[in-house]
């Protein structure tokens, strides 16, 4: 179940190691800033509470440190305009990896020329390329032209919402050219909470076949849940929350979109908690548990680890 017989892929951005076996890597946690009703925000002309901003980001900083989960943040802007400001922002806050949120290719293809102008490719996430584009393989050379070197690859069919449907369209992004980054995550759509197990697994079917790394916004699920609220109070949606986007990390997730980066504080040790528990799953299957030493089990459970391996946490 947490042995996969395919090689699994891993990439890195900006330091960053994202994918292989599940637990081989704590889960990537990507966070949205200056999004529609971020209080951060004063228009949408560029202009915003910077030092809120700032706290925001070096919040998220260090709740990665304590837990061993890398992060970074995707700004979401209307214009190329504004996410200029954005971008020049993060690039002056913070070392971690970052992405833009726009819907509009137009739009975005403007915004990642200028990510390309200042030389930052390295640790730039571009996000998505996906199954409604209307010339991929256009989009893919644009991007090779511009020097992006990470991308993620969004898999869906209207036709069939299937996990099989999800692979048959990654297959066919791929073979448009896609499959020609460094970097390639695999986004598997979410489109409600239910419906989020079909993207998990998505996820399985994906790297049993192809060992690409996988995941997705699982904050779809949750936060368009808007009935959550009512029915369980907002301590209660924050539980519903920080639940699913635990458990979506345990089920063969490489990295997780998990919404508003005031999250943070829930999201982190949420994630964390079912890593922990990821990891002794993998080890009942394999009598192993990774060597990477920024795994939260490897950062606060040091002496089971010895006891586990030793034999005597069996006993």
């Amino acid at each position: 179940m947490f042995r996969f017989k395919t090689e699994q892929k891993v990439f890195e951005i900006a330091g960053v190691r994202i994918g292989g076996q599940p637990g081989e890597n704590p889960p990537f946690l990507i966070a949205s800033m200056f999004h529609n009703k971020d209080r951060i925000l004063v228009d949408r002309k560029g202009n915003f509470d910077r030092q809120k901003a700032k706290e925001l980001i070096k919040k998220q900083e260090e709740l990665s440190a304590s837990t061993g989960i890398p992060g970074m943040v995707a700004v979401v802007a209307n214009t190329p305009e504004e996410a200029q400001v954005y971008i020049d922002f993060y690039l002056e806050t913070t070392d971690m990896p970052f992405g833009i949120d726009m819907w509009v290719a137009e739009k975005r293809a403007k915004a990642t020329e200028y990510i390309s102008k200042l030389g930052v490719q390295d640790k730039f996430l571009y996000n998505s390329i996906t199954p409604w584009d209307k010339d991929i393989r256009g989009q893919v050379n644009k991007l090779k032209d511009l020097g992006i070197k990470h991308v993620v690859v969004q898999a869906f069919d209207d036709g069939d919402q299937s996990p099989a449907g999800r692979l048959k369209s990654l297959e066919s992004i791929l073979a448009q050219g896609a499959d020609g980054f460094e970097t390639v995550l695999v986004d598997t759509s979410v489109m409600n909470l239910p419906a989020t197990s079909f993207s998990l697994l998505a996820n399985r079917l994906i790297k049993e076949k192809l060992g690409l790394p996988c995941g997705g916004a699982y904050s779809n699920g949750t936060h368009m849940w808007g009935d959550a609220k009512t029915i369980w109070s907002l301590d209660g949606f924050k539980a519903m929350d920080a639940v699913a986007q635990g458990m979506c990390s345990v089920l063969w997730s490489d990295f997780n979109f998990y919404g508003p980066i005031v999250t943070a504080p829930r999201i982190f040790p949420a994630v964390a908690t079912a890593h922990i528990l990821l990891s002794t799953l993998v080890y009942d299957e394999t009598e192993q548990i990774p060597g990477n030493q920024d795994l939260p089990i490897r950062k606060y459970f040091s002496a089971f680890i010895e006891k586990l391996t030793s034999g005597g946490a069996r006993k």
